[in-house]
């Protein structure tokens, strides 16, 4: 059996104010790509790791064209949901989304937690298991989120839209290390959510890897300087084996990366530093995600789980509220 995962698509019907190309239609050659390594290494699956739009309900002519792109693969299409595809971080709001739309209409198919596919080719028998963005994620026990208890096959693959670092991150930005998920069954961990990714990590015959996006969308040295790739995971015989396959439809980072936009960047981030700094003195909060400051005071106040809940899930209705004037574009 042989299966291609890839990552944060980010479908959009515009350029990045840092992109100096078509944004669209270089995506759009990818995803052809994508199309063309997957029939030539016949794979049998494609497995998507989330953030397949940039939003969650853009308008459907943007949809329309990608969905007819992907449709184009001639296998089925799996995956999970990621931050971008869903409204408040709330999983909850799928079945109102585009991405949830095509999970109805089988284009694509979502593997919920909980709810493992299993595949079978040749004799070989792989549990595909999920994980979609949730507001909790690299904030509550890894566990509940990384790790699987039990393999129904050859092989266990687990996607995860987290953001699972091989090393600790930048303080403050809640993350989970590989380390800390280390006695998961699943034989291959993947990740995406950090579109830069980093390099596998290989412990005790299981591996952890985050090759990362598909598109590349800001303009850190380390996302202009890499070439997008996608994964074939090789089971054939029972044995999992890894190929990456850089996309030669991705233009080099320096050809459309505008680094002209670093010095406002770094001005930008110098001003949210200063915006972070105020948030701390002003609330002692070390946070700024919603989610978690939202964490934060029901702690400080011991407000019961239910009023936390009914918060996010107001959040989520109002991001979906202003987000129908932006999908209508």
């Amino acid at each position: 059996m042989k299966l291609l995962y890839l990552t944060d698509t980010h479908i959009r019907a515009s350029s990045p104010q840092n992109r100096t190309d078509d944004f669209v239609t270089t995506l759009k050659n990818k995803m052809r790509e994508v199309n063309e390594i997957a029939q030539r290494e016949g794979v049998q699956a494609i497995l998507h790791g989330g953030d397949f739009f940039d939003i969650p309900s853009p308008s459907l002519a943007v949809s329309g064209d990608f969905v007819s792109i992907m449709s184009e693969a001639g296998v089925p299409i799996y995956g999970i949901a990621g931050n971008h595809d869903i409204f408040g971080h709330n999983p909850d709001t799928l079945p109102r989304t585009v991405l949830g739309f095509l999970d109805r209409l089988g284009i694509v198919k979502l593997i919920h937690p909980g709810q493992p596919l299993l595949l079978k080719h040749n004799d070989v028998q792989v549990q595909i298991s999920g994980q979609h963005y949730h507001y909790d994620l690299d904030r509550r026990d890894p566990r509940l989120d990384y790790v699987i208890d039990h393999v129904e096959g050859d092989i266990g693959i687990h996607l995860v839209h987290g953001m699972l670092m091989d090393k600790a991150f930048i303080e403050g930005v809640a993350h989970t290390r590989v380390d800390q998920i280390l006695d998961t069954k699943a034989h291959l961990t993947l990740c995406g959510h950090n579109h830069i990714g980093w390099p596998e990590v290989k412990h005790d015959g299981k591996i952890f890897y985050n090759p990362g996006g598909l598109t590349r969308l800001s303009n850190h040295p380390a996302d202009a300087g890499r070439t997008p790739q996608v994964l074939i995971l090789d089971m054939t015989g029972g044995e999992l084996k890894i190929k990456k396959v850089k996309l030669k439809s991705a233009p080099p980072g320096e050809e459309v990366l505008d680094r002209s936009k670093n010095e406002e960047a770094a001005f930008m981030q110098q001003r949210l530093a200063e915006f972070v700094q105020g948030i701390k003195a002003a609330g002692d909060y070390k946070v700024i995600d919603i989610g978690a400051i939202i964490d934060e005071i029901a702690g400080r106040e011991g407000l019961p789980t239910f009023v936390r809940e009914e918060a996010m899930s107001r959040i989520a209705a109002a991001q979906e509220r202003l987000s129908k004037g932006e999908g209508e574009r």
